[in-house]
């Protein structure tokens, strides 16, 4: 992801490229316990007051069209997840909301911003493969986002110091990458992303790497998270569970071309644990929706 950087002079040679390069994930442009019954609603009901607006978005490469005619709106501060096949344009879309890519066709609105360069300076991203750099901590790797606006890295450290004690990494803060667990890192990865100070935080399949056991882990992890720090999140993944447990809303994409087969009410109740949302009845039937929607 190509983003806007200011390497300093008294940074490592090699970690200035890896900055000229785009290496940080993160967009630093200028400034029953359980489910509800799936809503029927279109995803436009949020009208003009939404957050992030698409409204007849396609997408082609070549001869494969890979999104057609897709309508999502999403909330300031809603958590909706993008779920799908293998190949049915579940990253692109991100990457259109992001800023990486116009659609060929419909509009875009980000928080205002329609251009590419102005709705990628208003997201932050967390890939998949967390992306450290292995010469640096786990609390400057961190601290990337700041540096890249020209804060310097004591005071990048301090600002983002509070965040790894909330988020459980104090103790971890002066190990490098490989000196943590694949759960740890993306942790680390979390906290680089919402240390780009961007209201709208963009989730691509960040658990996809993990073994099922810590995968489960950083769910209920994560989805504490995003209640301790609010943003606009869009998290794309094709884990059915993972879409239900972490987001307020599921749109679900058919397979390649991509379009809105079906959208889906997944609030939960906050207070209940991951065992017990997961196997409630009201998400076992949501599930079940969800699944069938797939088909």
């Amino acid at each position: 992801m190509a983003v806007t950087v200011r390497p300093r002079a008294d940074q490592p040679a090699a970690e200035r490229v890896l900055y000229q390069r785009g290496a940080v994930m993160s967009a630093t442009g200028p400034e029953d316990q359980g489910a509800r019954q799936p809503s029927t609603s279109s995803p436009q009901s949020y009208g003009s007051s939404a957050h992030i607006s698409l409204r007849g978005v396609s997408k082609r490469f070549g001869g494969v069209v890979a999104l057609r005619g897709v309508d999502v709106a999403i909330a300031k501060h809603e958590k909706v997840a993008i779920l799908g096949p293998s190949g049915c344009g579940k990253s692109t879309l991100l990457h259109i909301v992001a800023g990486l890519l116009d659609a060929d066709a419909g509009s875009v609105d980000v928080a205002g911003a329609v251009t590419a360069k102005d709705r990628l300076a208003r997201c932050a991203m967390m890939p998949q493969r967390d992306l450290l750099m292995p010469w640096r901590t786990a609390l400057d790797n961190a601290c990337i986002a700041l540096e890249n606006r020209g804060v310097s890295r004591h005071e990048a450290r301090e600002r983002t110091r509070p965040l790894f004690g909330r988020f459980g990494l104090g103790k971890f803060e002066h190990l490098r990458p490989a000196q943590l667990s694949g759960g740890m890192r993306q942790r680390v990865s979390f906290v680089r992303t919402l240390m780009a100070e961007k209201d709208i935080l963009l989730l691509d399949e960040p658990f996809g790497a993990l073994d099922s056991i810590t995968r489960a882990e950083m769910q209920e992890w994560l989805l504490r998270a995003m209640q301790d720090v609010p943003r606009t999140v869009v998290l794309v993944t094709h884990d059915v569970e993972e879409a239900l447990l972490l987001a307020d809303r599921v749109i679900v994409l058919s397979a390649h071309p991509g379009r809105v087969v079906s959208v889906l009410d997944a609030r939960m109740d906050e207070s209940a644990s991951r065992r017990e949302i997961v196997t409630s009845p009201g998400f076992v039937k949501l599930r079940e929706q969800a699944l069938e929607a797939l088909e």
